[in-house]
């Protein structure tokens, strides 16, 4: 006969166990859940970081575009106030003169000018001042008529700059909140770089130089077969003075003499060599005649990029000597390294 008792039901100490038992599981699969990812390899930590640095450098160079045109606006509007501070001065002097011939004409036009003729004991000498009354009011009435015209013409020129310039604040506000990100997507790639071992570290360098020499032949970065052209003129002496800053540290919208960004360095280099070049890639390509590879001399201006947001000096031999990045400085380079574009005689 079956028994009908009720089943027995679980001792306190029994729920405890229970209890912490599904307590551990869940912790277990918590703890599986948010397990930290896997440390990533060198190569995806390179690989990080030089897709930062390459944002980095647009920013940046679209930054000194921002910086170089907001220069110029300034010098145009202060221009336009001097101008207009001139015409004002102007406009009150003739003003005054104004005056004082409305006073004088006050003094003696009480009376209608015939009857002022008939009373007059020297007509001809009356005419003649009246004459010469009439004809300076017309100079007088026209020069304010101009001066008023050129003073409107100014304002709305002035306004126009104003307006430009707000304008560009607000993109130059943009542009450095977009710097500011990246740089803090540098900072985290930066920790991750700091993750790598020593032996990491010295591979990734070791990678990093024999990258760099490419078809340069051997030899340290600080030396590389640059071959036998020797590079001329102005342009020999920009990258004569280029050599001497290798080493030297990469930081965004430095222009020398201790640090440079890409075209910071270049335009240092040619002002070394007596001549003015613009500040930023997008202007730099417009500076001298455009060339092929195949024309390339030793000096020469050489763009990377289909943004054209780099640029370098052709060293020789395939070589560029170039501001690269904030984890090399400036550095020669294999141009193989970089989506060349074209290069620019200056």
């Amino acid at each position: 006969m079956a028994s009908h008792r009720r089943p027995k039901q679980p001792t306190r100490a029994r729920v405890t166990v229970l209890t912490a038992t599904a307590a551990a599981a869940v912790a277990l699969s918590s703890q599986g859940a948010s397990a930290a990812p896997a440390k990533p390899s060198k190569d995806e930590v390179k690989a990080k970081v030089d897709a930062l640095y390459e944002q980095a450098e647009q920013a940046t160079e679209k930054w000194n575009a921002a910086e170089t045109q907001q220069e110029k606006l300034q010098q145009q509007i202060g221009a336009l106030q001097d101008k207009v501070a001139r015409g004002q001065g102007e406009l009150n002097d003739l003003r005054a003169t104004l005056g004082s011939m409305a006073s004088a004409q006050y003094r003696s036009g009480g009376m209608d000018g015939s009857m002022q003729l008939f009373l007059s004991a020297d007509p001809e000498e009356y005419l003649d001042k009246a004459s010469v009354l009439d004809q300076l009011g017309a100079r007088q009435a026209d020069a304010v008529t101009k001066i008023q015209a050129k003073q409107r013409t100014l304002a709305q020129q002035r306004l126009e700059a104003a307006g430009k310039l707000k304008d560009l604040a607000e993109t130059r506000k943009e542009l450095g909140e977009k710097k500011k990100q990246v740089q803090t997507k540098l900072a985290e790639a930066q920790k991750l770089l700091n993750t790598l071992t020593a032996a990491e570290k010295a591979k990734l360098d070791e990678e990093e130089e024999r990258a760099s020499r490419g078809s340069g032949g051997g030899g340290d970065n600080s030396r590389p077969d640059l071959g036998n052209v020797k590079g001329s003129g102005f342009a020999g002496k920009a990258l004569a003075a280029a050599k001497t800053k290798v080493g030297f540290p990469y930081i965004s919208g430095a222009e020398g003499p201790n640090a440079f960004d890409c075209s910071g360095l270049t335009q240092w280099a040619y002002k070394q060599a007596g001549i003015g070049i613009s500040r930023v890639t997008f202007t730099q390509i417009n500076d001298g005649t455009r060339i092929s590879r195949s024309q390339l001399q030793p000096g020469d201006l050489v763009f990377f990029y289909g943004d054209l947001h780099h640029v370098g000096l052709y060293a020789g031999n395939n070589m560029t000597l170039h501001a690269s990045n904030p984890r090399s400085g400036v550095k020669y380079e294999s141009m193989d390294n970089m989506p060349f574009q074209f290069g620019v005689r200056i």
